[in-house]
């Protein structure tokens, strides 16, 4: 295995891929809503990303010590340890209500991953609750979260914004459960497992056809940001069109989870 392909798997293990895909999606928060640059709440974003995902994705192998952790896991654990002292100090400076938003997303984390209620899995496992949780989750960080620390009051345009982010994060956790298919406890429940991966993908095809639909109904000016949302969703999808089970965990850990980061990228060319 080469040196660069080390050091990419490493790069998407340790969760940093996808805490950039939520820090970019905070980024068009404050760009939309013309909020400013808030380095707290981005940063308590990808830190907490960071410290969430790898205790979602390592919390089984330490609490169940089934396999002695390897150096590459004792090195997450000391980057995702860092992580949270960043997040901590991020929170910190949050406003009270953001912190308390802040709250509920790390208890809805410690519920997706440890199993509270006596005879009763933890919540990752209860049956489809999955994508609802994440999705809620990545709705209070990248959206709420930015809203009310700025102190933005709600209008109708933050409506509009909070369905369309909804059905995208929708999406795209649509296309990991399509990939993670074969791997999935069939008990989950997932929305693949109960309507198959055919009509998995004609609906988050017609997610994203609504997606599409709300830019025109909503009342802000169409303009060059509309293009890119449109081409958003035609990426999303196709991503979706081409995921199946026997993808490769690249497809979604990369490609898929670099759809946002690439949306910000093209907002933020064109606000220039």
């Amino acid at each position: 295995m080469s040196i660069f392909k080390r050091i990419f798997d490493f790069y998407l293990q340790a969760s940093f891929h996808v805490a950039f895909s939520c820090w970019a999606l905070v980024k068009l928060t404050e760009c939309w809503f013309h909020l400013p640059n808030d380095h707290n709440v981005s940063g308590f974003a990808f830190f907490g990303t960071i410290v969430g995902y790898n205790f979602v994705k390592y919390d089984a192998l330490v609490r169940t010590r089934k396999q002695t952790p390897k150096a590459q896991h004792q090195l997450i654990a000391g980057i995702s340890f860092m992580a949270f002292l960043g997040a901590v100090y991020c929170f910190l400076q949050l406003q009270s209500l953001a912190q308390m938003a802040s709250m509920a997303v790390l208890l809805l984390t410690v519920l997706y991953t440890l199993p509270f209620f006596p005879n009763r899995k933890n919540a990752r496992n209860w049956a489809g609750v999955k994508i609802y949780m994440v999705t809620l989750c990545w709705l209070v960080v990248t959206l709420f979260l930015p809203i009310v620390q700025a102190g933005m009051p709600i209008e109708s345009d933050f409506y509009f914004f909070t369905v369309q982010r909804t059905l995208l994060v929708f999406s795209l956790v649509l296309i990991f459960e399509i990939v993670d298919l074969k791997t999935d406890d069939p008990h989950l429940q997932t929305v693949p497992q109960k309507i198959g991966v055919g009509a998995t993908q004609k609906l988050g095809v017609l997610l994203m056809i609504l997606f599409v639909l709300i830019e025109f109904l909503a009342p802000h000016p169409l303009g060059p940001i509309t293009l890119v949302k449109i081409g958003l969703a035609l990426t999303t999808s196709l991503m979706l069109l081409c995921a199946n089970p026997n993808r490769s965990r690249y497809f979604s850990w990369f490609w898929a989870e670099s759809i946002p980061i690439v949306w910000w990228l093209a907002v933020w060319f064109l606000s220039r």
